[in-house]
């Protein structure tokens, strides 16, 4: 690993003041980044953590949503009261990200930012709806998420939070890669007044996707039954050695109809 500058600014100001140094990049967690460091994928000359800014962690209701900071932990979402409360799938989803080292490290703006196609929390941010808050604007969830490791964010751009709205019903199911425990295919199933919303990650060649086929059967009866014999074409879906794009395509209608279950 090659040298590199590394500052711990107090707020998020001060971050983006730093991030001007060429080649620099944030760090949340560092559970990505760290890594690729470490094996010469990318070589930064300035390291700006921001798991030192009080201000981006926390967990609030803000009328009928759920705000989670951007630099709040997936143990801290899957602990929360409020969210298990509010929005239980999404507590349930960060409560089986990783382990239990990734859980106390990784963080919700983190993974959001790296835009990783098999993550957990791009799901959750598709299948809700929700808004992510940077320190320059509001991102709805279907303008944020433009490819693989690809986001709509500028270049220093930094995710402050996300407002997740609550939902009247939600369900995430995951079949998890064992190894590394990312989603082979996950599938997070929503109900609220945008009306039925499937979101699934780990499956597309572009990374997280709306299932609109599966979204129209559930319009009119949002219940398992309405998904029996449902299909979803392959072709633009991953191949690799965990499974066929036919066999993430046969995973994900069985996937939300257990969700909804």
């Amino acid at each position: 690993m090659q040298a590199f500058a590394y500052s711990t600014p107090a707020n998020v100001a001060e971050a983006v003041k730093a991030a001007a140094q060429e080649d620099s990049k944030y760090m949340a967690g560092g559970q990505t980044l760290l890594q690729s460091m470490k094996l010469g994928l990318i070589a930064p000359s300035a390291v700006i953590d921001l798991s030192t800014i009080a201000d981006l962690k926390g967990i609030c209701r803000d009328g009928n949503a759920i705000v989670i900071g951007a630099g709040t932990t997936h143990a801290e979402v899957a602990a929360s009261a409020e969210v298990q409360q509010a929005i239980p799938a999404l507590a349930e989803l960060a409560g089986h990200i990783g382990d239990r080292q990734v859980r106390n490290r990784g963080t919700l703006g983190g993974s959001l930012a790296n835009n990783d196609p098999a993550a957990c929390y791009p799901a959750a941010v598709l299948g809700l709806g929700a808004t992510v808050h940077t320190n320059q604007r509001k991102i709805a969830a279907e303008d944020f998420f433009v490819g693989v490791y690809t986001t709509a964010l500028n270049e220093g751009e930094v995710i402050t939070a996300v407002s997740f709205p609550i939902p009247e019903k939600a369900g995430w199911q995951k079949f998890k890669q064992p190894a590394s425990r990312f989603s082979l295919v996950g599938v997070f199933v929503s109900k609220g007044p945008a009306g039925v919303r499937v979101a699934v990650t780990g499956a597309g060649a572009n990374g997280v996707f709306r299932a609109s086929g599966l979204e129209a059967l559930l319009a009119g009866n949002f219940s398992a039954a309405a998904l029996a014999g449902a299909a979803v074409p392959a072709d633009e879906l991953n191949s690799d050695l965990h499974g066929s794009a036919e066999y993430r395509a046969a995973l994900i209608p069985v996937l939300a109809a257990r969700a909804i279950a």
